[in-house]
């Protein structure tokens, strides 16, 4: 184990850069995994990370000590800092005090969707973004494909918000989800607050593509027109629409109760 005092280290530097800078995130292909959730899910799902960093008084955890004794024994690496270095790059308030630094993937559409999958089209508050992975997830789908306008999956909020999705997800970024949908080998489904069609009224006991859009403004109008069912979800309150990711959820768990019946 290693310990870094200073402030103008270089190595944390390059850490508190990555905790507060998106752009960073993106150019080094790295992100934090903040919290003991995340940190075990990440070592039982996808093995070592690129460096543990704890704070000192995390030391005293047994859950974290648990998880620095694992990596100890493999030889990885593991990085203490005194709690107030620690707290400079921790997003979360009243945190265990343990990190992980990963890669974060980076995968390109090889072949048409031919399996369930869900589409994200400008869908930008992170926190929505991460409720669509970890029901995505629950539900037992795999494939996750993001507009360039969605957030950026492997962003803090978006980790939190999954619980852990995202290592049991292929996620997909910065895709043209237009040609995605004319390529499809199973039906496109898409939300929308005009459609005419239930949701319960579509079979969705084969592979389905779900596609949900941006917050205010939803799908987008040439997607919608390429989706091979546009479908609204009836609701008896006065409420204009749902958040996009009850919405998914709603989807996601009605094919999975038709395909238990």
């Amino acid at each position: 184990m290693k310990t870094i005092t200073s402030r103008d280290n270089a190595q944390y530097k390059e850490l508190v850069k990555l905790a507060g800078s998106q752009p960073a995130r993106r150019k080094a292909g790295r992100t934090l995994l903040d919290g003991v959730h995340l940190c075990q899910a990440y070592l039982q799902l996808r093995g070592l990370p690129e460096q543990c960093v704890v704070s000192e008084s995390a030391l005293h955890n047994p859950e974290v000590m648990d998880i620095v004794g694992q990596l100890e024994n493999q030889r990885a690496h593991v990085l203490a800092l005194p709690d107030a270095l620690y707290n400079g790059i921790s997003q979360v308030e009243h945190g265990v005090g343990i990190m992980f630094l990963i890669a974060t993937p980076e995968r390109a559409v090889t072949a048409p969707v031919s399996v369930s999958a869900v589409l994200l089209d400008g869908v930008q508050d992170p926190g929505n973004v991460g409720s669509i992975l970890r029901s995505a997830a629950a539900a037992g789908i795999t494939q996750v494909y993001c507009s360039a306008g969605t957030a950026f999956c492997w962003s803090p909020k978006v980790l939190r918000a999954a619980m852990g999705a995202h290592f049991v997800l292929d996620i997909f970024e910065n895709v043209d989800l237009a040609e995605l949908v004319r390529n499809a080998k199973v039906q496109t489904l898409a939300t929308s607050g005009y459609a005419t069609r239930r949701l319960y009224d579509v079979d969705l006991t084969a592979p389905t593509v779900w596609l949900f859009g941006h917050e205010g403004q939803g799908v987008a109008d040439d997607l919608l027109s390429l989706a091979s069912h546009q479908v609204v979800i009836p609701h008896l309150g006065q409420v204009e629409s749902l958040n996009v990711a009850a919405c998914a959820a709603v989807c996601f768990f009605e094919q999975v109760r038709q395909n238990q019946t």
